[in-house]
């Protein structure tokens, strides 16, 4: 397989990730980062539970606002009791 580079940043980014030492070669480079890429996409928030978004909401810029809907009793439900 042959793979053009057309963005001279990238292929400066992979020089020197490669010259550096972190990467032997081209193949290892693009083999840790197709790895990172499946580590990242694994541990993605749809496969987590709601703790993210609890997380997220307790995180807000601004904590003073009430972000708790409003509870609005339907005249069409009955109540059901058990």
């Amino acid at each position: 397989m042959h793979i053009e580079i057309h963005k001279p940043e990238l292929e400066r980014r992979m020089r020197r990730q490669i010259e550096s030492g972190h990467f032997q070669d081209v193949d290892e480079l693009i083999e840790k980062a197709l790895d990172a890429l499946d580590e990242r996409a694994a541990a993605s928030p749809t496969n987590e539970t709601g703790g993210v978004v609890l997380a997220a909401l307790q995180a807000r810029p601004h904590p003073d606002i009430d972000l708790t809907p409003p509870r609005v009793r339907l005249s069409s439900v009955r109540d059901v009791v058990l």
